[in-house]
């Protein structure tokens, strides 16, 4: 069994981490701080911490990639915040230490934001042509892994993430004035996402870009309005508008790639 890292253990890459572990792989994770890294050590996991910044790498990097067959890549741009901070800077840094070891595959683990939302229907034979500055530093970081020699990447573009206590209608519940209320939503669920990255590993698929979306597109509308009414909230408000700008991203590789067929539907 092969030894994998995962860097960041959060959300997704803990349940990750705990299913390579039941398939008996030996797994390492990475945190960005260290009471973090005693929190999750009580748990029996491997974990070290290590900081990217724009300009240096801190903490534990050498010790977290040594020894490692494939690496997870799971750091969230942090783009959304306003931090002002360079992304695509900080992911060149990484994948500086990451072709300084002896790893050779990487599942780089990607968004598809990298599409703008005026794109349409799109599949990985489109070329991604992002208008806002998230998108064009997630395609930036994406050439970055791809196109090194070093390495064999896997670049996975999820879509809007949930499972868990995540639903973004939290977010939405009684929100009046929304607009795009008629264009697709482009959501995965945790369990799918787990799948698809086993998948990858298991299938050997690298050297690939791959969108990761569940099949089905209820419009934004009607999706949230339904999940609103489930959870007992205020459903959201959209307007009447004659045109919609969207995107409805497919994948024309998974099934090729991995076979695979999702376990949660929306």
């Amino acid at each position: 069994m092969s030894t994998i890292a995962i860097a960041g253990l959060g959300w997704l890459g803990l349940p990750l981490a705990s299913q390579l572990r039941d398939l008996g792989h030996t797994v390492k994770g990475s945190v960005t701080s260290k009471s973090k890294q005693e929190e999750l050590k009580t748990y029996g996991l491997d974990v070290y911490q290590v900081e990217i910044a724009e300009d240096e790498i801190r903490g534990e990097i050498n010790s977290f990639l040594k020894d490692t067959e494939i690496l997870i890549v799971l750091i969230p741009p942090g783009l959304r915040r306003n931090t002002g901070h360079n992304h695509a800077l900080r992911m060149a840094q990484f994948l500086d230490a990451i072709e300084k070891s002896q790893i050779k595959k990487v599942i780089l683990v990607s968004s598809t934001g990298v599409y703008d939302d005026s794109q349409g229907k799109v599949t990985e034979a489109d070329i991604p042509k992002p208008e806002d500055s998230k998108g064009k530093q997630l395609v930036e970081v994406e050439q970055l892994f791809f196109k090194s020699p070093a390495i064999q990447s896997m670049i996975i573009r999820f879509g809007g993430l949930y499972g868990g206590s995540r639903n973004p209608v939290k977010y939405l519940a009684g929100r009046t004035g929304l607009t795009n209320g008629q264009a697709p939503v482009n959501m995965i669920h945790r369990q799918d996402c787990i799948g698809i990255i086993l998948g990858v590993i298991y299938k050997n698929a690298f050297g690939h870009i791959l969108n990761a979306v569940n099949p089905e597109h209820p419009t934004k509308e009607v999706y949230y309005t339904q999940q609103a009414k489930k959870l007992g909230l205020e459903p959201p408000q959209y307007e009447v508008e004659d045109a919609t700008l969207f995107k409805q991203v497919d994948s024309a590789n998974l099934q090729p790639l991995i076979g695979y067929t999702f376990k949660k539907s929306l």
